[in-house]
């Protein structure tokens, strides 16, 4: 036989299943992304709470049609966030909890940020970007990121709310892959709220911090140092990163930072950091890294939300993640040189670069 008929006969045979099935499920990711939007929007979750209840009954107390939200509900519990256990009765899995904001380690402000027209709008213009590598969202708002939530207040504290949540599981495991015990004073260079650096500072009482961040991003923070008892030990720094870093430290941390900037403004950042940093300082990045060929098994990993990201830095900000190799070069155009990159436990896609003043 033929290459040819070889090709044919597969053919005739059709695609594989599992193959065709990975293809319609990827094209109905964004009616499942709305899906879970609107699950956070009318409260199902908490409706439903800790015992199994009717549609009927989670339908009256949302203000919602019966039959509609039994279709959501059953819609959610294929997604595996609910559970039918007859019909008609849904219970909470694991999972559903996660999107009930009463609960500790929710990531339901992240899902309203992801799900926002403001996050996902951009995106239809993914082909455009891609032919210019031009940044989308400019373009469809009128402003830029950053822009755009600094005149929107509300958007704003959920945006805050969102990289809060998402920061919760580096803050849990930095504190554990790297040893704070040789320094004094931390920095964290955009540090919004405060979740990371309270993380690392309840581990290490010796030390003190700064969060450093934009007027904007610093809005919470008050709030997460006083729950975690922290007021006296760390302060705030309002201020622009572009311009300068606060002095006074020997750590500078950036988590989720440069990954927002292009290469040449993720110097500068980095070249701020340098011009603060006493002898023996170092710099810590925390973002994910990405390897130098995408691996085999990185969708079922969980992996392939760093290349999402990516996508997103893209579509919607001026960023990208990055490789080692990448980090190496905007390191060292900034007078920084990469000391070593270790994937974060407990925190995945993310790793932990550090870097050392240059020789």
């Amino acid at each position: 036989m033929t290459t040819t008929d070889a090709r044919t006969a597969d053919g005739a045979r059709g695609a594989d299943p599992a193959d065709r099935a990975l293809i319609i499920q990827t094209a109905f990711g964004s009616m499942a992304a709305q899906t879970l939007r609107a699950a956070v929007r009318l409260g199902v979750v908490e409706l439903i709470g800790d015992t199994p209840r009717r549609a009927d009954d989670v339908a009256s107390d949302a203000g919602a049609e019966p039959q509609a939200m039994t279709r959501l509900l059953r819609a959610l519990a294929g997604l595996g966030l609910l559970r039918e256990d007859t019909p008609g009765t849904f219970a909470v899995t694991p999972a559903g909890e996660l999107i009930d904001p009463r609960r500790p380690h929710n990531v339901a402000s992240l899902v309203r940020v992801l799900t926002d027209p403001v996050m996902t709008r951009a995106w239809e213009h993914l082909d455009d970007s891609v032919r210019t590598g031009e940044v989308a969202f400019d373009k469809v708002f009128g402003t830029d990121f950053f822009g755009h939530l600094a005149g929107q207040p509300e958007l704003n504290a959920v945006f805050n709310a969102g990289m809060s949540e998402a920061t919760a599981a580096s803050a849990a495991a930095l504190p554990a892959a790297y040893d704070f015990g040789g320094f004094t004073s931390v920095t964290d260079v955009g540090g919004g709220d405060g979740t990371l650096l309270a993380g690392v500072l309840a581990a290490y009482p010796g030390l003190t911090g700064v969060v450093f961040d934009t007027a904007e991003g610093l809005a919470e923070a008050s709030g997460t140092l006083e729950r975690h008892g922290l007021t006296e030990r760390c302060s705030l720094a309002p201020g622009d990163f572009f311009r300068s870093v606060p002095g006074g430290s020997d750590l500078y941390l950036l988590k989720s930072v440069l990954h927002n900037w292009a290469d040449e403004q993720a110097v500068t950042i980095l070249r701020h950091c340098r011009e603060a940093l006493p002898s023996g300082g170092r710099v810590l990045i925390v973002e994910p890294v990405l390897p130098a060929v995408v691996a085999p098994d990185a969708r079922t990993v969980g992996a392939g939300s760093a290349y999402l990201s990516d996508l997103n830095m893209l579509v919607n900000l001026k960023g990208r993640e990055r490789t080692r190799e990448d980090f190496e070069d905007v390191c060292g155009r900034a007078g920084l040189s990469v000391t070593s990159v270790t994937p974060l436990a407990g925190a995945m896609p993310f790793s932990l670069v550090e870097a050392a003043p240059a020789p």
